[in-house]
């Protein structure tokens, strides 16, 4: 067994020792330490990522693990995700990951902020992501591989689990949601994208970029995990149209918060039905 292994297997019985009575897992959110979606669950209880052996904790006193219940349904959530662009390493990200495995824990969704580069999405709407394209540069699982938790080389043929994103999908056509089927091209972050960029990852044939969703994926692939990915679509990054922003920072900042809640307003009112 080596250092990887022991680490999770730690966090992981810590975080069991404070499991509420009859606690039972299936499903697992990982979602920033501000977005507000979580509206209709239940929460029973909560630890600090810093009380969690194990854990590379960047933002102490932000990230936070919810015991809670949707609708019946147990949930552990991350609210607070690790990013690699505040320091904490691919392997760190996989970790928290890898403790979802470990904790019971079959499916997995994920829900970062994101830039649309498509034209035909818009600010304040959500994208259902059923691919992505890695230039981060890196990913959790370089290194020393342990076969208990995935094999050397996972096939990411269906990395955004098809049956759960079908199932997404009809809830979005049932509710009457726009739905904007989605490829996320995951970055490094934390600086805002040129124009040159915007259109290059436009011609890879991305329509969302963000900073997070890539490593968790590729985390939860390798060992087993089903995963659905949700953009919330806060900036816009069409090219050409950039340049012609003539906003100010304070008002794009405003406009950007503005979006995040109607695009939280989206994901709270169809998150219970996605755990069900």
């Amino acid at each position: 067994m080596n250092e990887q292994l022991i680490s999770i297997k730690e966090s992981v019985k810590f975080i069991k020792s404070n499991f509420p009575g009859n606690f039972k897992p299936a499903a697992g959110i990982i979602s920033e330490s501000y977005f507000n979606i979580f509206g209709d669950f239940k929460v029973l209880s909560e630890i600090d990522f810093s009380d969690i052996p194990g854990f590379n904790v960047i933002n102490k006193g932000k990230g936070k693990l919810l015991f809670a219940k949707s609708k019946g349904s147990d949930v552990i959530i991350y609210k607070g995700r690790l990013h690699y662009f505040d320091d904490a390493s691919m392997r760190d990200i996989g970790h928290t990951v890898y403790n979802m495995k470990y904790l019971g824990v079959k499916k997995i969704i994920s829900v970062d902020e994101v830039g649309h580069l498509n034209p035909r999405y818009s600010c304040g709407e959500i994208a259902l992501i059923y691919d992505h394209i890695n230039l981060t540069g890196d990913n959790p699982l370089i290194g020393r591989n342990e076969d208990e938790i995935g094999l050397r080389f996972p096939d990411m043929s269906n990395a955004y689990n098809k049956d759960l994103h079908n199932k997404v999908y009809k809830i979005l056509q049932e509710k009457q949601i726009k739905i904007n089927d989605a490829v996320y091209l995951g970055i490094t972050g934390p600086q805002s994208e040129t124009e040159a960029e915007a259109r290059f990852y436009r011609d890879t044939g991305a329509d969302v970029v963000g900073y997070s969703m890539v490593s968790e994926n590729i985390a939860s692939v390798h060992c087993g995990m089903k995963f659905v990915g949700i953009g919330l679509i806060t900036r816009s990054l069409v090219a050409d149209i950039m340049l012609e922003d003539q906003r100010s920072e304070i008002q794009k900042n405003k406009d950007q918060k503005n979006s995040l809640k109607n695009a939280e307003k989206i994901m709270e009112s169809i998150l219970n039905e996605i755990i069900k």
